[in-house]
This record gives C-alpha cells, sequence and structure tokens, in this order.
C-alpha cells in the first residue's frame, strides 16, 4: 500500500488530503470511508485490489485518521468539492466510486457534481437523506459496544474492548468522533435539502444494503434508491451496516460486476 498527501486547493482555502492506494493497474476506485475512519474501507480496498484489476484509491476525510481538518471544511456538500477536485489532480478517469455510511453521503454529493471522471456510483448503507418513518439512529449517543449491536448481523465476530485500545488509538478516535459531528451537520447526519440533488445525478447509481442494518434499516435504503434517477437497489442478506467488513466476499462481486458493467471501456472483462 503506497501513502501520499495531495494539496487540494478550493474558493475557500486549501486543504491536504491524505490518499492511500492500493493496486498498482487497473479500473480506478474512489473507496469512502464512513464515521468510523479509514480502517473500516482499508481491508477491502485491499482485497478487491487484490482480487480484481482495480487501483482503488482510499483517502482519509480531513480530520479523521490524525489529519487536520482546516476551519473551513464544515459539510459534506464541500467535501465532495475537495474530492471532485482530487481526482483532477489525480486526473482520473473512468471513476468507480464507492462510499460506505457517511462516505456513502460524500459519494452522493459527488455524483450530484456531476464529474465527467465519474462513471458509476455505489452507495453502500448510505447516510444522508430524510426519510419519514425510517429516522437514523442517533449513533453519538451510543457507547461502542452499543452502536456495534446495531451495526452487524454477527456481533459475536466484532465484539469492542475498549481496554485492548492504546492512549493513540483513544486520541485518533475521539478525533474521528468530532470530525464526524462537524460533517454531520444539525440535522443528524442528514441534510433535508439532499434529496432535491439527488434528483438531478445522471451516473448509473447501485445503492447496496446490508439487511440487518439498525442504523439506518433497507426501507431508508430503498428511498435513497428510489430519490435518484435510474438507480438499482440490491439488498445483501446476512450483513449490517458495513459489509465491506462483515461479508467482504459478499460486497466485493456486487460493487466489481456494477462497476465493470459502467465503464467507458466495454472491452473490459
Amino acid at each position: 500500500m503506497a501513502s501520499t498527501t495531495r494539496t487540494i486547493k478550493l474558493a475557500q482555502g486549501t486543504v491536504d488530503v491524505t490518499v492511500d492506494l492500493q493496486g498498482q493497474e487497473g479500473r480506478p476506485f474512489l473507496l469512502l470511508h464512513g464515521g468510523g475512519g479509514p480502517q473500516t474501507v482499508t481491508p477491502f480496498a485491499g482485497f478487491l485490489a487484490g482480487q480484481r484489476p482495480a487501483r482503488v484509491f482510499t483517502p482519509f476525510h480531513p480530520g479523521f485518521g490524525g489529519t487536520v481538518r482546516p476551519e473551513w471544511l464544515t459539510d459534506v456538500p464541500t467535501l465532495a468539492q475537495v474530492y471532485a477536485r482530487l481526482l483532477e489532480d489525480l486526473d482520473l478517469r473512468d471513476v468507480a466510486v464507492v462510499g460506505n455510511s457517511i462516505g456513502g453521503w460524500i459519494a452522493a454529493e459527488l455524483a450530484a457534481l456531476g464529474s465527467e471522471r465519474i462513471s458509476s456510483v455505489t452507495l453502500v448503507n448510505a447516510v444522508g437523506v430524510r426519510v419519514q418513518g425510517h429516522p437514523i439512529a442517533d449513533t453519538f449517543s451510543l457507547t461502542p459496544p452499543e452502536l456495534a449491536r446495531l451495526s452487524f448481523h454477527d456481533l459475536s465476530k466484532f465484539r469492542f474492548d475498549p481496554n485492548a485500545l492504546s492512549e493513540e488509538q483513544r486520541a485518533v478516535m475521539g478525533t474521528n468522533r468530532a470530525a464526524l459531528q462537524v460533517y454531520s451537520g444539525p440535522h443528524g447526519m442528514a441534510d433535508p435539502t439532499l434529496t432535491d440533488r439527488l434528483a438531478g445525478i445522471g451516473h448509473p447509481t447501485l445503492v447496496a444494503w446490508g439487511a440487518s442494518d439498525k442504523v439506518v434499516d433497507s426501507a431508508y435504503g430503498r428511498a435513497y434508491a428510489q430519490a435518484i434517477p435510474g438507480a438499482e437497489f440490491r439488498l445483501l442478506e446476512g450483513t449490517g451496516h458495513m459489509p465491506q467488513s462483515e461479508t467482504p466476499e459478499q460486497l466485493l462481486p456486487v460493487v466489481w460486476d456494477f462497476a465493470n458493467s459502467h465503464t467507458a471501456d466495454h472491452t473490459r472483462n
């Protein structure tokens, strides 16, 4: 795995973005992590790059993983602008964007910007919209064990032991949580105006959903898909809020097949 830091310039200012890359050749993927931090997608990035001809770029959302978030970067739409500029900086084309949880929200906002560098978007248990009768769990009020019970189909594989954390790991968890609170905004991991922007998405979009997710249920996911013109919905049985962690072998063909069927180069296998 190679890691680099890119300085991205927007009208509001500059921000340094740390990006991990796994895979040396093949289809470019932009993999956007959720509120748990980049470690929630790094193993899947390696798995994807190891099993398919893919180059998987995994940026750290500024403020996560010990990185710095500038004061002007306070919301998901602006973070999406950062990543649109990152694709230009890396000169990537035919990019398959994949995002989980708040990373899915960022991916949706990125798609709404209409970048020609993107060929498809996959939203995995994404947040960001409001769906009447299907609220997003208030994760900030939960302890890590409580959140785990909502997140996983088979909790026995994901027991959380806070005593096993080092002081450095505790500090990173704290800064991750602080950054997530900033990005999630005043409406609790949702933006009431996002649904209007979803209607303008022109990229092929797949909404994939772990059926056992209790952070955001599958009915929420179906409503998300219905808000995006032409979007497909795929229910993933036996998995929860983070399929890339819990059932990566199930998620990988879903992500790859959708990306590979919506590419500028239709000769790919």
